[in-house]
């Protein structure tokens, strides 16, 4: 027993060699190269997505970031960890998503529209935030200046210049008076949508004729209101409202009232004419400024992106439904045209 007690030393020392020499197989030595592709767990991340509300502009800005992240070396399932969690249009449940969001720890919070991204920035002022699909960042106190803000957020803006908007309504219309708005009052985006709708349009000899809607369930009682008051109904990227446009748009094609918007997503749910950002590329360039910021970059120091690229799009079909002859100036100009 003796003799053999001896040898262990021997044989652990031995079987401890072959370990380092040798791949797991233990027949097959590991490469060099093969170590160096073999992934880290520094490499791994994790990111934690939230919206206001799950619809089509909103769904193809997490779309695009998931796929400009891949396209950056982080993908999910592989070496990026993703955590979605959609608020179902309800403030309070947005301010519980980012309340979880920051005791999970992530290495980003990405937050989509307003209402997402002022409950995530309210809730930490350490862990990156990037928001997306936000009129405006300024005005909603996510950042005090676009161009680095110093802080713990940057992220990317859907601001249009108002003033396309309204010319279009005048070529689609030319005997256009009064332009109905519907629009949820506790959304910044939209007050101040409304606010430089009126700046622009009443030295025009236009009137902006407000509808305003508490919830996505008044959405269709509010465009009623309008039913003969109005020329146009105009909508802009307001979540209650385009959370409910087929109501909408049902109102319109019974009141015959064309509608006009800046989502180009809504032309399928029942808009006449849209005017208005990708989403999909703007979530593109929301996922480019993640993955800086999952490389090192700090927030604050990276500016807010803005598009500046519009797609116009028409529906033949709802035009006509809504009592509208679309214009062949706008239809020679249109990225899509759907009969």
């Amino acid at each position: 027993m003796a003799t053999i007690s001896a040898k262990f030393p021997k044989l652990i020392g031995m079987s401890m060699l072959c370990s380092l020499l040798f791949a797991c197989d233990g027949d097959k030595p590991a490469s060099q190269s093969e170590t160096a592709q073999a992934p880290t767990t520094a490499e791994n991340k994790s990111i934690a997505i939230t919206a206001i509300v799950e619809h089509p502009a909103l769904d193809a800005v997490r779309q695009g970031t998931l796929e400009a992240l891949a396209s950056e070396g982080f993908k999910e399932g592989e070496n990026l960890t993703v955590n979605f969690q959609s608020a179902q249009g309800n403030p309070a449940t947005a301010g519980q998503i980012a309340k979880q969001f920051v005791a999970d720890n992530p290495d980003a919070i990405i937050a989509i529209a307003t209402p997402s991204a002022q409950a995530v920035v309210n809730a930490t002022t350490s862990i990156p935030v990037i928001f997306s699909a936000v009129t405006e960042p300024v005005e909603a106190k996510l950042v005090p200046k676009l161009d680095g803000s110093g802080t713990n957020a940057t992220g990317t803006s859907d601001v249009l210049p108002l003033g396309p908007q309204i010319d279009l309504i005048k070529e689609l219309i030319p005997s256009v008076k009064n332009i109905g708005f519907v629009y949820s009052p506790g959304e910044v985006n939209s007050t101040v949508t409304l606010r430089s709708l009126k700046a622009i349009a009443e030295p025009q000899g236009l009137t902006i004729v407000e509808a305003p809607a508490q919830k996505s369930s008044d959405i269709a009682m509010s465009a009623q209101s309008l039913v003969g008051k109005v020329d146009v109904i105009y909508t802009s990227t307001d979540n209650n409202v385009i959370n409910a446009y087929e109501a909408l748009a049902k109102v319109a094609k019974e009141g015959k009232i064309p509608l006009v918007s800046s989502d180009p997503s809504v032309v399928e749910r029942g808009a006449s004419v849209a005017l208005g950002v990708n989403y999909h590329g703007l979530g593109l360039e929301t996922g480019k400024i993640t993955a800086r910021i999952l490389k090192g970059e700090k927030a604050g120091d990276i500016a807010v992106y803005s598009a500046s690229e519009l797609d116009l799009m028409v529906s033949k079909k709802n035009a006509s439904e809504q009592g509208l002859s679309v214009p062949q100036s706008i239809l020679d100009k249109a990225k899509t045209v759907v009969e």
